[in-house]
């Protein structure tokens, strides 16, 4: 195999989907991350767990694979209880100083030829921030493209793109960076995955025999863009002459409310249907966290606590169920016609997707098995 991909941050929601993407595609892969990704591919991988804010390990380990040919970068570094760590100065250097870390003993020792990176809605301006109790949000343009101006404001990923930017100049290698909308998939104990939430908060209410009403004050709809189709846009910009240099977003080319997909997941459960019940799950689900613990034990479960389940996805939860809000927050909608016309047209079933990973959490003794009704 003449290209080997370095995917950094594999254990996290894009990059272990990604290690699979590229294993299927038939490259080799180095998977880099704390923890080794749980992949679905038979096919061997090198995994090296590395601490990216370990400079000299950093520099030990990249500096030592002049075979990599492409990157994609999906590590990402968030403070604790999420939302207000977003334009915290120390959180947007700490993701810089990662980046670098890879980069630069990387480009140095390899022949470099391609960097994948991902940024979010985020870069267009739609960036949540608290008030108190409240959660604020600026509007942004509908839909959003990726030709528009950049929107100056508080942000890790301006810092990573000018530096891939220059970067790339210097090294001559080409980049292309994805803006996935709200990304689902099976990954526990990572930062924004609403799927494990959904998961356990099912299995607590079935467990106390309470209803599995929908959590949230004001549903609203969003975009969201299932794991795999944004590995397959990092493997297809990877083989793309014309992906590089470029921005796209990402969906599953299609608009969904949570509210309106919670009969959908109640009837997956074997549950009954119940009116609304707002409820802060980033306080609700840990103070359950000794009877999870007693869960585990009754049904033959991972070892895994509550904590270790959630990471911090509990806390962007609340906010795509809209706990709090007093009214709809402002649409959030991109265009992904430039993604499209450039080739890459692959398209996901939310509904479908949202209950297919709920049944991976399952199959992989993370929460319960149900049977439906």
């Amino acid at each position: 195999m003449s290209k080997t991909v370095l995917i950094v941050g594999a254990s996290g929601l894009v990059g272990t989907a990604t290690v699979d993407a590229f294993l299927d595609a038939g490259w080799a892969v180095i998977a880099s991350s704390r923890r080794k990704p749980e992949t679905f591919s038979t096919r061997q991988f090198e995994h090296l767990p590395i601490d990216l804010l370990d400079e000299k390990a950093c520099a030990h380990a990249f500096g030592s694979l002049a075979h990599v040919t492409h990157v994609v970068y999906a590590a990402v570094y968030e403070m604790p209880g999420l939302i207000s760590g977003w334009s915290d100065p120390r959180q947007m250097e700490t993701n810089r100083r990662m980046l670098c870390n890879v980069l630069e003993p990387l480009s140095r020792a390899s022949r470099l030829e391609h960097v994948t990176v991902m940024q979010g809605t985020k870069a267009y301006g739609m960036q949540p921030r608290r008030e108190g109790d409240a959660v604020r949000y600026r509007p942004m343009r509908i839909p959003a493209r990726e030709s528009a101006p950049r929107v100056e404001h508080p942000n890790f990923y301006w810092l990573q793109e000018d530096y891939i930017r220059e970067k790339a100049q210097q090294r001559g290698f080409a980049w292309t960076i994805l803006r996935p909308t709200i990304v689902i998939g099976p990954n526990f104990g990572v930062v924004m995955n609403t799927i494990p939430v959904i998961g356990v908060y099912a299995s607590l209410c079935r467990e106390e025999g309470l209803p599995f009403a929908y959590p949230g004050h004001v549903p609203f709809v969003r975009e969201a863009a299932d794991v795999r189709l944004v590995a397959g846009a990092c493997v297809w910009a990877a083989n793309t002459p014309s992906a590089h240099g470029e921005h796209f977003n990402l969906t599953n080319g299609e608009v969904f409310s949570w509210r309106d997909l919670w009969p959908s997941i109640t009837h997956f459960f074997g549950l009954e249907l119940s009116p609304d019940r707002p409820l802060k799950l980033a306080e609700y689900l840990p103070s359950r966290a000794s009877l999870w613990d007693h869960m585990v034990e009754k049904h033959g479960l991972r070892k895994l606590s509550m904590a270790q389940i959630l990471g911090e996805s509990h806390h962007s939860a609340d906010q795509r169920f809209g706990y709090g809000l007093q009214e709809p927050p402002p649409p959030v909608f991109v265009s992904t016609v430039k993604i499209k016309q450039a080739g890459y047209t692959d398209t996901c079933d939310t509904e479908q997707a949202v209950k297919h990973w709920l049944g991976v959490l399952m199959d992989r003794k993370i929460i319960p098995r149900t049977v439906g009704p």
